[in-house]
């Protein structure tokens, strides 16, 4: 059975550092979530705490309603119902794919009848059905992943944990793992925290990803709500490859910082200093909205399969763009941007 989440006022300090500041997360029953920050932002550490196997100092852990840590009582790991699928699949090297799977259920006094059910339901979701007598130096690096997750399948949690379970798998077979592992744990209703610095990975498994930096959650939403209104500059650098331009916004008209570009339409926007985000696929040619239009020179680009992503000088700043075809360097390139699609953030 599928279980709620809930971590309120987490601290921990490692070696005299705050790793994780009076943090608070609720996730929902059947819910997928990503955690999603740069390497020393908490994530993982995070993830430990909720499964059990890094204590913090300070807060409060329930899974379904049920305490599972405070400071005056903590539930072992091992007694949480918490799945955890590591990067490097910690798999045992001496062990067939099904000695994998029932190792753990056997140290729970199941009869053998429940433990053999529990095992073929585990192979067959995960199509390892013709792979249990092998080892896992007999199989891909993707069938190793797959046995991680059957593994904890097999011992129904009622939460599964993600440590950047595809890190160590090529681009190609990545997305494929990844489309593969998401069907699995939708099908089965079961929660999840997934832990990545992918930000493409995040945007396609989540349902709500907590954007994370120094041991705090910035923004915690929708892909879709973070990525069409984030909200600051770090959480727009950070999630889409945004490009972030300061300036003024004067009666819903920004003007770029020490330029002379032409202003920008940028409807909602409050008076005062801002930052302009620009995506680098809502550049348009100059033409589509004319009075959105700005000018900047052509420093480089770089073929991207379906366009060209160009770095263009707007003066004192530069911004990406995705253009048609690829300009020669040096020259000088008009675009313009759709007013509903110019998010100005308080600077």
């Amino acid at each position: 059975m599928t279980a709620s989440l809930h971590c309120a006022g987490i601290c921990k300090s490692l070696g005299g550092r705050a790793v994780l500041t009076d943090l608070d997360l609720k996730i929902d029953a059947g819910e997928v979530v990503s955690l999603l920050g740069a390497s020393g932002s908490g994530k993982t550490t995070l993830l430990r705490i909720i499964a059990g196997l890094v204590e913090p100092e300070k807060g409060l852990i329930t899974l379904d309603g049920r305490v599972v840590w405070s400071e005056k009582s903590i539930i072992a790991a091992e007694k949480r119902r918490i799945g955890m699928v590591f990067q490097d699949y910690a798999l045992w090297p001496h062990m067939t794919v099904a000695n994998n799977l029932t190792f753990g259920l056997r140290s729970q006094r199941l009869s053998d009848q429940d433990i053999a059910q529990r095992l073929n339901h585990a192979l067959d979701v995960t199509r390892l059905g013709p792979y249990r007598d092998r080892y896992p130096s007999e199989l891909s690096g993707g069938q190793q992943q797959r046995v991680a997750i059957a593994r904890c399948l097999a011992a129904r949690p009622a939460l599964m944990l993600f440590d950047e379970p595809l890190s160590n798998l090529d681009a190609a077979l990545r997305e494929d793992m990844r489309i593969e592992m998401m069907e699995l744990v939708r099908r089965e209703a079961i929660t999840v925290v997934y832990v990545t610095h992918d930000q493409a990975e995040a945007m396609a498994v989540s349902d709500r990803i907590a954007i994370m930096r120094a041991g705090e959650i910035v923004q915690f939403d929708t892909p879709r709500a973070i990525y069409e209104t984030p909200a600051d500059s770090f959480v727009a650098s950070f999630i889409g490859g945004f490009s972030i331009v300061r300036g003024q916004v004067r009666d819903e008209l920004f003007a770029i910082a020490d330029s002379d570009a032409e202003t920008v339409r940028t409807p909602g926007a409050r008076s005062g200093a801002g930052m302009l985000v620009i995506r680098p696929e809502d550049a348009r040619p100059a033409e589509a909205y004319p009075g959105n239009r700005l000018q900047g020179r052509v420093l480089s680009s770089a073929f991207q399969g379906r366009c060209w992503r160009l770095a263009v000088d707007l003066g004192p700043q530069r911004v990406r763009l995705d253009w048609p075809e690829a300009p020669p360097i040096g020259a000088s390139l008009a675009f313009s941007l759709p007013p509903e699609r110019c998010v100005v953030l308080t600077a």
